[in-house]
């Protein structure tokens, strides 16, 4: 047999469906278990991280460390400043990258990873508080933590039972849930979440309705004494027409909006000079609004399911302050929910 290639065991399609399944019952077990284990250390391990006046560093070795890099950007993302340090660089140099303010956070699941413990005792002389994940407090990294949040022994996954699986998974759950509970915590707001993610389909949905509207500006706004014919040949707009117009009153309050479709069915009536009424008698009194600190998705579930074209956008005092037009969004929908 050439040891390059070796030989494939037969394994049917139906016997590879039953592995994949029981390896992933298998994690979601263990995260049952875990969620069953938390206490009183992971509230402590919150209070550590929201205390931080520097960065949370996030240090570990293998498997352990890729998760460790997806925790940093969890906690980047969310309102935690944090970076990943790999623990063989950080003992070549660094380690000079730390400072005192700063957390520092393990991830080991034996305790005993040889590059991440001949550094704790420098990160311990530079006065950083220390904060470990891993499999129980009986191994050198829980000894040297300051909190140590267990997430217990876990078989592996897989017929050899040896490749980090559930054990990982373990450490990326209690890592979502630091990051997320403390981001909780802080206050962390969608708008601030906003701000850190400005592209692809998330920052898209995000966006806020004062980057995408047509501001003031460019749409026509008349008041409510002025008549139909008056506000359609005075009004000029540069740029592209929007088929709506804002009715204001005289404390440049919206009170209506007078649409295309307003403007048609007046013609349709019979009697004299109908573009010599009143705004306030023809326009649409009380019309949908959306605030300006809402986002391009609530957008369009606002003209998703009230069926409309067009939607004022109001400031705190209810003066418009742009509108958002449907054939204006059309490159901003998001590619998926």
């Amino acid at each position: 047999m050439n040891a390059a290639h070796p030989q494939l065991i037969p394994i049917s399609q139906f016997d590879q469906l039953r592995e994949g399944r029981n390896i992933v019952r298998r994690e979601a077990e263990a995260l049952q278990r875990v969620a069953q284990q938390l206490d009183a250390s992971f509230c402590a391990a919150v209070d550590l991280v929201l205390q931080c006046r520097g960065s949370v560093i996030v240090c570990g070795m293998g498997k352990a460390g890729l998760i460790g890099k997806k925790i940093a950007a969890t906690l980047s993302s969310t309102g935690t400043r944090s970076h990943f340090l790999h623990p063989g660089e950080a003992v070549h140099g660094d380690l000079g990258c730390l400072h005192g303010d700063d957390l520092f956070l393990c991830l080991s699941n034996s305790g005993e990873t040889e590059e991440l413990n001949q550094m704790l005792p420098c990160v311990k002389k530079m006065g950083l508080a220390i904060l470990a994940i891993t499999s129980s407090e009986q191994n050198t990294l829980a000894t040297f933590a300051d909190v140590t949040i267990c997430i217990g022994r876990h078989q592996e996954a897989g017929v050899c039972g040896l490749a980090p699986s559930t054990s990982t998974t373990a450490m990326l759950a209690v890592g979502d849930a630091l990051a997320l509970v403390v981001s909780q915590q802080k206050g962390f707001s969608p708008q601030q979440f906003a701000e850190f993610h400005p592209a692809g389909s998330l920052g898209r949905k995000l966006k806020r309705v004062t980057d995408i509207m047509r501001p003031r500006s460019a749409i026509r706004v008349a008041q409510q004494t002025a008549t139909v014919r008056d506000a359609l040949t005075s009004l000029a707009c540069p740029g592209r027409r929007s088929g709506a117009m804002l009715v204001v009153d005289e404390d440049d309050c919206l009170v209506g909006l007078f649409t295309d479709s307003d403007l048609a069915r007046l013609l349709e009536q019979r009697g004299n000079d109908p573009l010599d009424r009143p705004l306030s008698s023809v326009m649409t009194h009380e019309p949908l609004t959306i605030p300006m600190t809402a986002t391009l998705a609530d957008v369009l579930d606002l003209l998703s399911s009230r069926k409309v074209s067009e939607v004022p956008v109001v400031d705190e005092q209810y003066r418009p302050i742009g509108i958002t037009d449907i054939t204006d969004l059309i490159g901003w929908t998001p590619a998926e929910k």
